[in-house]
């Protein structure tokens, strides 16, 4: 299990002491990341923590950390200040690993099987495939390596302990994306910047991707005032790009359902479900501004 550990370590912020460097070359990841790299990568863009991505806010803490929080008490452990944390995740199923196979007692091993089986498909793989699909677009070679190799391992946990029966309560839990003509424009862009609603990630370069293939002004602050901005200038368009941004994902979620069967297809389903709200948004939009022949 040192190489969850190893690539654990790699989620955090890189160390002066050369940590980083030694542990990228043991795991032939390449040269190691700088501190800018990082700060683009998981601060700017892509935050590492579980709640971000299974939170029926897009935010950090709320009710996703506590799931997660609840899930070190069950273990008999205090749960870290950032216990939702990619890194803390890690560490914690490397764990619960050495903790099943040093147990001689059978009931016992067996307990510790199916704790490791819950922090896998529970609060691991709920999110973190759909998370390492969008680094691979926008993250420099080293984190796209470390990715890379992160996914492989936890889809070869997946097949060691099996699939789990139940979909993820995090994903059970979770609404869809609010339709704006019944409910306010805030409700509906928090919920399509909620991945565990919308079914897909839109981090701050999609947004802009999504202003240079329109030819549009992007805003720069928060992901909302910038999605905001954009659609006051094309509703139409940006509704549109959005609904293929979505079914692309989809088509994403699609491929893993070999690998991670229901929770992949229930991804699959909530990016289809909000690729068809936003084509029929932006259709409306673009009939509402279109003129009125007579």
């Amino acid at each position: 299990m040192e190489l969850f550990r190893a690539l654990a370590a790699l989620a955090e912020p890189p160390s002066d002491e050369g940590s980083a460097e030694r542990l990228a070359e043991s795991l032939a990841l390449g040269a190691p990341p700088t501190a800018s790299e990082y700060t683009e990568v998981f601060v700017f863009q892509l935050y590492p923590y579980a709640s971000v991505y299974l939170g029926e806010e897009g935010m950090l803490g709320g009710e996703a950390r506590g799931r997660v929080a609840g899930f070190w008490r069950a273990l008999g452990q205090t749960p870290h200040a950032e216990a939702d944390h990619l890194s803390s995740l890690l560490a914690l199923y490397a764990r619960l690993v050495e903790l099943e196979e040093a147990e001689p007692e059978a009931v016992r091993r067996a307990g510790w099987r199916g704790a490791r089986k819950a922090l896998l498909w529970e609060h691991l793989l709920s999110w973190v495939t759909v998370y390492l699909d969008k680094l691979s677009e926008i993250a420099p070679p080293f984190y796209r390596a470390w990715g890379e190799l992160l996914s492989k391992a936890l889809l070869e946990e997946a097949a060691t302990v099996g699939a789990q029966d139940a979909l993820p309560a995090h994903l059970r839990a979770a609404g869809g994306v609010a339709d704006p003509r019944a409910q306010a424009f805030e409700e509906f862009s928090q919920s399509l910047l909620a991945p565990v609603r919308s079914g897909l990630i839109l981090v701050r370069s999609d947004l802009n991707r999504a202003a240079r293939s329109l030819n549009l002004g992007a805003r720069a602050g928060e992901r909302r005032f910038t999605l905001k901005s954009l659609l006051g200038q094309d509703a139409a368009g940006v509704l549109g790009w959005l609904a293929e941004e979505a079914a692309r994902r989809a088509a994403l979620h699609r491929v893993r359902r070999v690998t991670l069967g229901h929770v992949a297809a229930w991804w699959e389903a909530k990016a289809e479900a909000t690729a068809a709200l936003l084509r029929e948004l932006s259709s409306e939009a673009g009939e509402a501004a279109s003129p009125t022949v007579r």
